[in-house]
């Protein structure tokens, strides 16, 4: 099985591993030490000194191997983006030309930098290692921080954005950055990205605020505007699934879409439903598969996904002790779940 659980200092190790599977385009799991160490420090501190309010918390979770306690995944929230550094994005408008002396009328494509210091929750820094994808698990470590948002929606935003890594190849070459940013920048995209991890300020020094005209750019950069990074391609239809829809912005290094639903329209912070646990058994429990997890202190959140079954009279659960084990549940402990998938009901 596979347990979801707050990051630890422990992790450290593992989470330079992952990053480095990662490759290029993935800001938010930087393959830098001292920038991941500083990430969980955050986190542990988030979590630890719990805020009833979103005030740029970061939350970072792994997903755990039970029976070699190896991570195998990462997962991560930030409870508001802006602030002292700002949300940067591009947002995709039409402008109007027009010639009544020869009766022609056009609509343009344009790109307004967008700078925000009251942002939105955002999730990221979502990889799962390639050789553990498959059976729901990219879904479960994606889809298992709305599960934690549900339970305290309080400490988030009302609206939640998810950045998209755009177009890359495995060289860290990106077809948007070359037509546009490299030339006010003079630095390649990997430095580019590393750089924005550190501080944004050099954005604001550097970036032109004025529009950028689609059509002036190489066609390969056209083409790549609002697209995912083929390794993102599943995660965006989830989302989807989840009610998010493209915000007609784009990311400002790579163009990737920018895309948001409001909190408590979201599937699972929507559908998921809070119980006790009635019983448990060591009899197969026959269900559709579940996310569960723990109720209460944000510090003692653990999830995972299994079959249970719900009592739809009083929404109490019936676990199997795999799965009780696995959250160190107890008889009468409260819980939270939601159907794994999106065509199920609770």
């Amino acid at each position: 099985m596979f347990v979801i659980r707050p990051v630890t200092m422990n992790d450290l190790e593992r989470l330079e591993q992952l990053a480095a599977l990662a490759g290029v385009g993935l800001t938010t799991l930087p393959r830098d030490r001292a920038l991941l160490k500083k990430r969980i420090q955050k986190s542990i501190r988030s979590i630890s000194e719990f805020a009833d309010r979103p005030g740029g918390e970061s939350y970072l979770f792994v997903m755990e191997n039970t029976e070699t306690k190896q991570v195998v995944g990462a997962s991560g929230i930030v409870s508001k983006v802006g602030g002292f550094e700002p949300f940067y994005a591009y947002q995709i408008e039409k402008t109007v030309f027009e010639s009544a002396a020869i009766n022609i009328r056009k609509e343009v494509p344009i790109l307004r930098l967008v700078e925000e210091h009251d942002g939105p929750c955002e999730v990221g820094s979502l990889f799962l290692d390639p050789a553990f994808r498959g059976d729901g698990n990219g879904r479960l470590l994606q889809l298992v921080r709305f599960l934690f948002i549900a339970e305290h929606p309080e400490a988030f935003e009302h609206t939640v954005v998810s950045e998209i890594r755009g177009i890359i190849d495995d060289n860290g070459h990106s077809p948007f950055w070359e037509a546009l940013g490299h030339h006010f920048f003079g630095i390649d995209f990997p430095q580019a990205d590393y750089l924005s991890v550190v501080s944004k300020k050099f954005i604001a020094d550097l970036m032109p605020d004025h529009p950028i005209y689609i059509q002036l750019l190489p066609k390969s950069a056209q083409d790549v505007i609002g697209k995912a990074h083929k390794d993102s391609v599943m995660a965006v239809r989830n989302l989807e699934d989840e009610g998010f829809v493209f915000a007609d912005r784009v990311d400002i290094f790579d163009a990737g879409p920018v895309i948001t639903c409001e909190r408590d329209q979201i599937r699972t912070v929507k559908m998921s439903r809070r119980g006790n646990v009635a019983r448990i058994t060591d009899a197969p429990v026959q269900s559709p598969v579940y996310m569960i997890s723990t109720a209460g202190a944000a510090a003692d959140f653990r999830a995972c996904k299994s079959a249970i079954e719900v009592n739809a009279s009083d929404g109490s659960v019936r676990l199997p002790d795999a799965t009780a084990a696995v959250l160190d549940l107890r008889i009468g402990d409260a819980v939270r779940y939601v159907p794994l998938h999106a065509k199920e009901r609770p």
